[in-house]
């Protein structure tokens, strides 16, 4: 989970300015400010300079490695790599920043993901007569590097080092068990980076003069939008020039070269105090984005990014959806509409139960996957595991180019635009409107639906951006109960059909933002024993569904709001703009516009999110970055 940035440049001359005699520096801080949202725990840089590799690092946020540097400045440089860390093995501490420093400072390493067979590995490293000074397995890795190399040098006495150093890097790699990116940074080659991947995430730059490594396209959106993707087990030399791409065993190979179709602007904050209440606003133009494109003239749903031939799409008697945390919230609305539109049994399983309860898959089962990053490494195995027992997988994903959608059958793309903040916003509702595309084109290819029918959906589907709007307009009433509520110490959620999974992405937001207890209960559980945690004061946020249809469930959702109120609680209410019915029962109510049942939760979330923000906010927390939290969960 961690954030990686490689840079390749032309060496500075003599006499030019400061700036470029700091590119890399300046390349490799900037590519760490975009990343840090993967992890913050350290920090460090590492640049091949005139006298060999030096490197700085430090426990804490970007700031302090900043801090060092102005205190302890690195020299110029061509080249450069960098790492903020979300901390697996070791704690976040000096020693266990990366980069790590081996073989007596020649050799410089950085790392994402767990190396498996570290500790066998070690053992055998310790019998050598290496130490170490660290309790991670990235220096296991360096040290095993670096004494692979030192033999390639021994083995070609008088042959010049160009290319030793990937070929040490693809040795070691096929000795490597688990999900990892290595980048390395060798004196005696001090303008080439190269750079390793299995099961981890890691992207190429392309510049003019330069290029440039990342863990995605953040660490280097600044400098170019011309990308290429790496595949499975495969290493990357980047140089000024070049990019040389190979197998595991020296085999040359391919990368796909993209643009990336957002720029730097686009992760920037806007005049928002953070990323997250940016993106919380960014909502209306991420469903939007998400809906546009999909439909032809005369207004039938063409998914051009789903792949999977039709005559095995109507075939599907099962639909299984893989997520993890706030993606199987957004996973658990799809399913009420899938269902209901597709009549096709559909279940939602946490990606890391799901391999290892031996489910029942095959090629009638249509596995859809929800990620964000499209590098969820629970996630990637279960997709692997589904795709070996012969189902059909759909990806649904924000990051163009990332390893779920290359590894599926189909992907379906969210166009949501870079989301920085940790804590999920507009890629759940960015999620959730691609699912039900999904769905109605299900329901379209096998005639569950009208086309009429469908196309009254879709119509009511393009209002959602601006009903969104109305209610982030609406905010300052929520903002305020939140600011008011900063010492609360718990709140429950309750929730019916499409707002229960409501309720429990509400009750996550404020569990990884404001760091308090918090639970979303299905409200009809209230009298099977969550009733019992009520006691006078106990907040309740309820998501009241629409009185309008024939089976509301409104009038038993209200009964429960009576229930936990008779015992003491103070009730706030989401509800639809004009049910007046709750308002005697609450004390406090939140109004969304009209909307059918199914598509509420695209409303209904939104309160929710702008309560957690402004609650952690008024409690001084960093809502971008929440404690022990990363964006993207690179390993299992």
């Amino acid at each position: 989970m961690c954030g990686i940035v490689g840079y390749a440049g032309t060496a500075p001359a003599q006499g030019t300015s400061l700036s470029a005699n700091h590119r890399a520096l300046e390349v490799i801080v900037e590519g760490l400010r975009r990343l840090e949202y993967r992890g913050y725990d350290s920090a460090g840089i590492a640049v091949a300079g005139a006298n060999g590799i030096e490197m700085r690092k430090k426990s804490g946020k970007l700031a302090k490695l900043l801090e060092e540097l102005e205190q302890n400045p690195l020299p110029a440089a061509s080249s450069g790599i960098g790492h903020t860390r979300w901390a697996t093995h070791g704690g976040p501490t000096d020693e266990n920043a990366h980069p790590h420093v081996v073989d007596g400072g020649a050799l410089s390493v950085v790392h994402n993901g767990i190396i498996e067979n570290y500790s066998v590995l070690k053992a055998t490293l310790l019998k050598r007569g290496h130490s170490f000074v660290s309790q991670t397995d990235t220096e296991v890795a360096a040290t095993l590097l670096g004494d692979t190399y030192r033999e390639l040098v021994l083995a070609e006495p008088g042959v010049p080092s160009t290319g030793r150093l990937s070929r040490a890097m693809a040795a070691v790699a096929r000795q490597l068990e688990g999900a990892f990116t290595l980048v390395a940074l060798h004196a005696d080659e001090p303008g080439v980076i190269v750079a390793a991947r299995r099961n981890s995430p890691l992207v190429v730059g392309l510049g003019d003069g330069e290029n440039f490594l990342g863990s995605d396209v953040s660490g280097f959106i600044d400098y170019t939008r011309r990308a290429v993707e790496l595949g499975q087990d495969q290493v990357v030399t980047i140089s000024a020039e070049n990019v040389e791409i190979t197998d595991f065993n020296g085999v040359p190979a391919e990368g796909r070269e993209y643009r990336v179709d957002w720029d730097a602007a686009a992760a920037k904050k806007d005049g928002y105090p953070s990323f997250m209440e940016k993106e919380i606003n960014d909502q209306p133009d991420a469903v939007a984005q998400t809906l546009l494109g999909r439909t032809d003239g005369e207004g039938n749903l063409t998914l051009d990014e789903l792949r999977v031939d039709p005559s095995v799409l109507k075939t599907i008697n099962r639909i299984i959806v893989l997520a993890c945390g706030t993606s199987a919230y957004a996973g658990q609305v799809a399913r009420y509409a899938i269902e209901h539109w597709c009549r096709i049994p559909t279940e939602v399983e946490l990606s890391h139960e799901f391999r290892y309860r031996d489910p029942i898959v095959d090629e009638r089962t249509l596995i859809v996957s929800l990620s964000q990053s499209g590098e969820t490494m629970d996630t990637l195995m279960a997709v692997r595991y589904a795709r070996e027992q012969g189902a059909k997988t759909v990806a649904i994903c924000n990051t163009n180019g990332s390893t779920i959608p290359r590894e599926s059958d189909a992907v379906l793309y969210t166009h949501a635009g870079p989301e920085i903040a940790v804590a999920s916003t507009k890629a759940f509702l960015a999620q959730i409107t691609a699912a039900y595309l999904l769905g109605l084109y299900l329901a379209q290819l096998r005639g569950n639906l009208f086309q009429g029918q469908i196309k009254d959906i879709l119509a009511e589907l393009a209002k959602v951006p601006a009903k969104i709007a109305s209610v982030l307009a609406n905010a300052d009433q929520i903002k305020d109960l939140a600011r008011s509520m900063a010492d609360t110490r718990t709140v429950l959620f309750l929730g019916r059909h499409v707002g229960y999974p409501v309720a429990m992405e509400g009750a996550l937001k404020l569990k990884e933002l404001a760091y308090i207890h918090a639970e979303g209960f299905a409200a009809g559980e209230l009298k099977h024993g969550p009733i019992a945690l009520i006691e006078e004061g106990q907040a309740v946020i309820v998501v009241v569904p629409s009185p309008r249809g024939r089976d509301s469930l409104h009038a038993k959702v209200v009964s429960n709001i009576q229930e936990v109120r008779a015992r003491g609680a103070m009730t706030i209410v989401i509800a639809e703009e004009g049910d007046e019915s709750v308002r005697e029962h609450a004390e406090h109510v939140f109004y969304i516009p009209e909307t059918s049942t199914l598509l509420a939760p695209l409303l209904t979330t939104v309160p929710l999110q702008i309560f957690a923000l402004a609650l952690a906010t008024a409690k001084g927390f960093d809502v971008d970055q929440p404690r022990n939290l990363a964006k993207s969960v690179t390993v299992e």
